[in-house]
């Protein structure tokens, strides 16, 4: 038997935490997009940002004004959705699981930490606290997961 969290939201509650995801997702950007597996080109021609802001309000705002279409890197345009539209497709079974596995860390990232959990979380962090293994070998191979910290000693 297992045991699984359900949350339920009102809309205040959903809107929060689409804001934390897209803030994540600009705070993280260049980690993202090395994840991604697209160029800069293709990123901003199918999966283009809202824009860094201080607030994860300020960008869920400028998400909801629709500029980018529904070629967002996420997605809001469809009301009962959230599309990441940011990696690049693959039959690859490890790849895609790695790519659910992050956005489904994301998410929980998103829900749990608070706007100002978010401010101070370091990519480091982010990929210290991921357990599953198709993610932490992608991670390793794409050079975006540092699980031990390195003793430098100085010369004298």
């Amino acid at each position: 038997m297992s045991t699984e969290t359900v949350l339920v939201y009102n809309r205040d509650e959903q809107d929060e935490t689409i804001s934390r995801i897209l803030y994540f997702v600009e705070h993280h950007w260049n980690e993202l997009l090395k994840f991604s597996r697209r160029s800069e080109y293709a990123m901003n021609r199918w999966a283009s940002r809202y824009g860094y802001e201080n607030s994860a309000r300020a960008i869920l705002d400028k998400a909801k004004k629709g500029n980018n279409g529904r070629y967002a890197a996420v997605n809001l345009m469809n009301y009962a959705t959230i599309e990441f539209r940011m990696f690049r497709g693959t039959l690859k079974l490890n790849t895609f699981l790695a790519t659910l596995e992050l956005v489904n860390a994301i998410i929980d990232t998103a829900i749990y930490y608070s706007e100002e959990g978010l401010h101070k979380l370091s990519w480091s962090e982010f990929v210290s606290n991921i357990k599953e293994p198709e993610l932490i070998q992608y991670l390793k191979e794409r050079k975006l997961y540092i699980n031990e910290n390195i003793d430098i000693q100085e010369e004298m």
